[in-house]
């Protein structure tokens, strides 16, 4: 499998998990110039942004570990681009959770991780 339809897979059964954990998903595959939001998503009165990262090898270690200090600022600068696009959305509190999709697994193990970093000071 190519890694973008790896991508695509993992970013297909991560929306599949959360909805039946209770998420009600509001965007998948996001854009801006800037970059990409892989799941928007509302749980009760919070709003998740959601970063998936599917596994096919654990060379580059657990997914969870691959998002560094630049990463958790862009996902910060893009959640701030989403809700100014969308004024309108009723919500208390925003987080971002991160949803490993780990194919190297059998059968494939998928882990949540609700409000897995704080966004970092800009």
């Amino acid at each position: 499998m190519s890694r973008t339809g790896l991508g695509r897979a993992g970013e297909a059964q991560a929306a599949r998990f959360l909805e039946a954990q209770g998420y009600v998903l509001l965007a998948r595959n996001w854009r801006v110039r800037e970059g990409e939001l892989d799941i928007v998503a509302q749980e009760g009165d919070t709003l998740a942004f959601v970063e998936v990262k599917s596994l096919r090898t654990r060379g580059y270690g657990a997914g969870e570990e691959r998002i560094d200090a630049r990463k958790q600022q862009r996902l910060a600068m893009l959640a701030e681009r989403f809700l100014a696009a969308h004024p309108n959305l009723s919500f208390r509190q925003c987080r971002f959770d991160v949803v490993v999709v780990d194919y190297t697994h059998r059968p494939v193990q998928i882990r949540l991780y609700r409000h897995a970093f704080d966004p970092p000071n800009q």
